[in-house]
């Protein structure tokens, strides 16, 4: 298998275990070609009797060991021969083994051998196994039992960014083999149901499912998780209710999404432009040079205040629900009060989102309309600083993020605030990172040299809208 980067383990793997809540240490499991490694593995304990490989496997996940061991060291073939470290003997080929208990036929019993996949044969003469999070070793894949909620979030996870469908398989008892020599021969993660044996020798728990992956995609599970957990997708998953009416606990976008659409793109001729980036990334510069060049602005930082002014619905809603301790000497809402209360409280979050939301979006399409009547083949800039944070990039036909380096938007934050450069730097690691921001992004201005630079930048990206403007009201 390809050998992976060097990674933090310590910190990837205390992360995913607080994002998934895992019960169990993921497994770093090395293949090793010459046995005389395992003497340079820290903290190595080899079996002091025969042993099975899931019993190897519950030392390292639940008891804390790093473990290893050679042919000599398991109980009988069927372990070490699905790890390449001997060949299936022959009882196992002709049938006889497998139709003593798990098929009816020796027919049957053969093509359940042939199908349990195995590593090449004669490459590895030992297997280690440890807990990650101790960084023993660069992995060749790590092994994580889980739950199916666990498991579907991490298959989520692992398909946002490159999506593919995941095929898993199941040969039966030996399903190990579906995990491990399966991730190992296909380089992709391997999803298995634990078999009988692993269960009755390894104490693999009724709830648990394990999966297999290469180490070097590690890092891209982690990334997956923490997007999904910002967008909501979180374990433990809440339960909407069996017999309620599910409609208010769905996404807007998902109930509306046809609707909004045909809100934001009208008749198709206007083109919006979501204009986004982090906090001292020089936004609000980038965004008058596009207003000079022709592009409106709506800045949904402002609908967000107008829309909670005294007398307006949200306003009401907001007092009645939070009380008249949100509100300043002068009666309109103290927003630094507001947001004590809401930080780290997800379900006051939510609910301050419920009053707001429906009327910030009210308040974005009239403008939308306002400004399309005045020129159909419009392009409106949206400024949102929150944009990917909010998931609302499914609205706009195109995204443009301002973009500096984190040292320079430290810096800028720093001066601006007249704050510490550590402080800035605090602020700066709450925030989505700027450049999982440019991920999703159609055009990127870097904003770090001078203003000249910028507003060339900004000059080539608005050509470059108005080209496809062009070609997107051309009649086919």
């Amino acid at each position: 298998m390809t050998e992976t980067a060097k990674s933090d383990w310590p910190k990837l793997i205390r992360r995913l275990e607080q994002l998934l809540r895992l019960k169990s240490f993921p497994a770093a499991m090395k293949l090793l070609e010459d046995e005389a490694d395992l003497d340079n593995i820290k903290f190595m304990r080899r079996p002091e009797g025969k042993a099975t490989l899931c019993q190897l496997i519950t030392q390292v996940r639940n008891f804390d060991w790093t473990v290893g061991a050679t042919l000599d060291d398991f109980i009988f073939s069927a372990c070490p021969s699905i790890l390449g470290m001997c060949d299936v003997p022959e009882v196992n080929k002709d049938g006889t083994f497998r139709s003593i208990v798990w098929v009816q036929t020796k027919e049957d019993a053969r093509r359940y051998e042939a199908a349990i996949p195995r590593l090449p044969l004669g490459k590895y003469q030992a297997v280690a196994l440890a807990p990650l999070v101790y960084d023993p070793f660069e992995p060749d894949m790590v092994l994580i039992y889980a739950n199916p909620a666990q498991m579907i979030l991490l298959i989520n996870a692992l398909q946002y960014e490159d999506y593919e469908v995941m095929n898993f398989y199941c040969v039966g008892e030996s399903s190990c083999a579906d995990a491990i020599a399966r991730c190992y021969n296909t380089g992709k993660p391997s999803l298995s149901i634990p078999c009988y044996g692993e269960r009755r020798y390894g104490h693999a728990q009724d709830e648990d499912l394990v999966m297999a992956l290469p180490g070097i995609m590690m890092e891209k599970a982690l990334r997956g998780l923490e997007t999904l957990y910002r967008k909501g997708v979180r374990y433990p998953i809440s339960y909407a209710g069996a017999e309620c009416d599910l409609e208010s606990n769905f996404p807007p976008a998902y109930l509306n999404l046809e609707e909004m659409m045909g809100k934001v793109r009208g008749d198709g001729q206007r083109l919006l432009l979501g204009v986004t980036g982090s906090i001292a990334c020089g936004k609000s510069a980038v965004s008058e040079m596009l207003e000079d060049l022709g592009a409106p602005i709506i800045d949904l930082d402002i609908l967000a205040r107008v829309v909670v002014d005294p007398g307006k619905q949200a306003y009401k809603e907001i007092v009645d629900y939070f009380g008249q301790q949100v509100l300043a000497e002068d009666k309109t809402l103290d927003r630094k009060k507001l947001s004590g209360i809401i930080f780290g409280d997800l379900e006051k979050r939510k609910k301050l989102e419920s009053f707001t939301h429906p009327r910030i979006y009210d308040e974005f399409f009239r403008l939308i309309e306002e400004i399309s009547a005045q020129d159909p083949e419009v392009v409106i800039q949206v400024v949102i600083p929150l944009l990917i944070e909010v998931n609302m990039q499914y609205l706009f036909d195109k995204i443009l993020v301002v973009s500096v380096s984190p040292e320079t938007q430290a810096r800028r934050l720093a001066d601006r605030d007249g704050i510490t450069l550590e402080e800035a730097t605090n602020i700066l690691s709450s925030q989505l990172p700027i450049e999982e921001k440019k991920g999703y992004a159609d055009y990127v201005i870097d904003n770090e040299g001078s203003l000249e630079e910028t507003k060339a930048q900004v000059e080539n990206v608005w050509a470059e809208i108005q080209q496809f403007q062009k070609g997107k009201n051309q009649p086919d």
